[in-house]
């Protein structure tokens, strides 16, 4: 075939393919131009989750009126002026890729206006093509507005999820810069609904709590640790062992203060945490690493997520070593203290801990469980009860089925232990109650036989604008699992009913797991019986429960009658068999 010059048509929309995946990517480039920019202030506006349209103003520097044009040019920046600086970037922007780039894919506006300057200037290009050019008048600054994202490449356009969905990459995308500039306020606007905004006072504090909340932000840790060697610095914050979350979302990393992705961070994070969470929790963290600029290259991937480090070890050294550090220092033990109602309240070390965020805000990490009616443990037939269903009609699987078991007794509050004719079983209480219910809620949603218990008295929880776009998207989905909810203004929701089998349980922590699930969009779409593994995890009996023998008896039969008794949802054993030919052998009767 002839080789052949491209239409720099053609080449335009190929190179904006590499910048702009999705509306996140407008987003990003936008507000990066405007911390480049010098800007205090920092506004995001988006409708139809930014693919009717984004909006980003600014009061930065502005772009000289004669330089306007240029800056739609393909490669034109005022970022870099010598092929040295490649070897030290200090910007967020080096390319000058991003105007042209999507100006290419879309209907764009930029207004601007330097501060000394009488008069601003107003660009219009459509579909790479600028259209008008003029004076105008407005204040200091830039706005861009970008309209119609993908008109003109309807096939990259049917793979962007929903409006909901893209909002909610553009939602954590802020949210991540929020953190890392806290000296800029940042304002996020979906549809006419206020998402985020942050005071921009330079405290670190501050922003936390606007993004996720007091409750939250009262069990932050402080991390701040430099290594005078290296020169590399490691600051931001980290929850306490309490506070851990279902998914790896909220971890978030930059470098230089430029948001990145990096499994290798991520392992040195989970790491410092070992031993201190429950199994597949994960922890919360925003943590900046300070490195020299020469030893890092910004220049690695195409959409700058991914950096590359001179010295991979120095840098996982310093972050798990800042990170364990500050656990083992300020990372309290947890008591008790009474609240107004008298219920006991566990906390993370009281008002005056030491950690990043301190008073005004309350240390509990979570209400206690309210008790339910019609949830008794302590009766015979408890077990049973809860769940609806017993032994009786329920077919059991011939290769999987278990011996009859007897029970004996409990271990340590989490085993059980039962005898069959062919030996001895132990028994993971909490394993074998999450097979238990989970093969219940399996059933029940196959067969579209929702069971909803409603609560004697709401429960009220606050959402992230990430989980309320969630919640909107899946509101229906939710529904299915017997979850009602109801608004209560802002970011509050009710809590109504829940599935039958978290009446035990702390509702609102629940639906706040299951949010960050449903958020992972793999979950809805092919692995819903992760979500059906993540209620069983939490309405299963926990180590260190003290059962009856009725109960223990109870829950030996329920899992007799599941498809795989011999595993969790999560593929952890429910029980370990001591052959009677392997107790023989060990007392020397063989």
């Amino acid at each position: 075939m002839p080789i052949r010059q491209l239409s720099p048509e053609l080449a335009g929309k190929i190179a904006a393919g590499e910048v702009v995946e999705r509306p996140v990517s407008v987003v990003k480039e936008l507000v990066e131009n405007s911390i480049d920019a010098g800007a205090t202030q920092v506004s995001i506006e988006i409708k139809g989750g930014g693919i009717e349209q984004v909006q980003v103003t600014d009061n930065g520097a502005g772009i000289p009126a004669q330089e306007v044009a240029l800056a739609f040019q393909r490669h034109a920046t005022s970022k870099l002026d010598s092929i040295e600086i490649l070897d030290a970037i200090p910007t967020l922007g080096f390319r000058g890729e991003a105007l042209p780039s999507i100006a290419a894919v879309s209907r764009m506006s930029l207004t601007t206006r330097e501060a000394v300057a009488d008069e601003g200037c107003r660009a219009e290009v459509n579909w790479g093509q600028t259209e008008k050019l003029g004076s105008r008048g407005c204040p200091p600054g830039t706005t861009v507005r970008v309209d119609d994202l993908f008109g003109n490449l309807p096939a990259r356009r049917k793979f962007l999820k929903s409006a909901a969905a893209e909002s909610g990459r553009i939602h954590d995308l802020v949210v991540r810069y929020a953190l890392a500039y806290p000296d800029i306020s940042f304002t996020l606007k979906v549809g006419e609904r206020t998402a985020l905004a942050t005071p921009g006072d330079g405290s670190g504090e501050n922003a936390a709590v606007a993004v996720y909340g007091p409750s939250v932000a009262a069990n932050l840790l402080e991390v701040s640790e430099e290594d005078p060697e290296t020169g590399y610095r490691v600051q931001g914050f980290i929850g306490n062992p309490g506070l851990h979350r279902a998914n790896r979302t909220y971890m978030t990393f930059f470098v230089n203060r430029r948001w990145i992705q990096s499994r290798m961070l991520t392992f040195a994070l989970e790491e410092a945490y070992q031993g201190m969470l429950p199994e597949r929790r994960y922890p919360l963290a925003a943590l900046d690493l300070g490195v020299p600029y020469e030893d890092v290259d910004v220049n690695s991937h195409p959409a700058k997520r991914e950096v590359r480090f001179r010295q991979d070890g120095v840098v996982f050294s310093a972050l798990q070593r800042a990170v364990r550090g500050a656990l083992v220092a300020h990372s309290p033990v947890r008591g008790f203290r009474t609240a107004p109602s008298g219920q006991p309240i566990p906390q993370s070390g009281g008002l005056g801990s030491p950690g990043f965020f301190r008073s005004p805000f309350d240390g509990r990490v979570g209400a206690p469980t309210p008790a339910v009616p019609g949830q008794n443990w302590g009766s015979s037939a408890g077990l049973a009860e809860v769940e609806g269903f017993g032994p009786a009609g329920a077919a059991m699987t011939p290769q999987q089925a278990l011996p009859a078991l007897r029970v004996v007794g409990q271990v340590r509050l989490t085993y059980i232990v039962a005898e069959s004719p062919d030996g001895m079983y132990l028994v993971d209480q909490h394993a074998a109650h999450e097979r238990v219910l989970y093969d219940a809620i399996i059933r029940r949603t196959d067969s579209e036989e929702v069971q909803s218990q409603p609560l004697l008295t709401a429960a009220h929880i606050e959402l992230s604008p990430g989980q309320v776009a969630t919640l909107e998207e899946h509101r229906a989905f939710l529904k299915d699992y017997g979850f009602d909810l109801e608004e209560f203004g802002g970011s509050g929701y009710l809590v109504r009913a829940v599935p039958t089998v978290l009446t035990t349980q702390d509702p609102g922590r629940s639906l706040l797991d299951l949010l960050d699930m449903v958020a992972l969009e793999e979950v809805i779409k092919d692995r819903k019986d992760t979500v059906a593994a993540t209620l069983a995890c939490h309405s299963a009996i926990r180590a260190g429960q003290s059962m009856t023998e009725p109960e223990m008896r109870a829950l030996l039969e329920q899992l007799e009658l599941t498809d795989n008794p011999h595993t969790c949802p999560h593929g952890r054993p429910t029980l370990i068999h001591f052959s009677s030919y392997h107790m023989e052998r060990e007392f020397g009767r063989r």
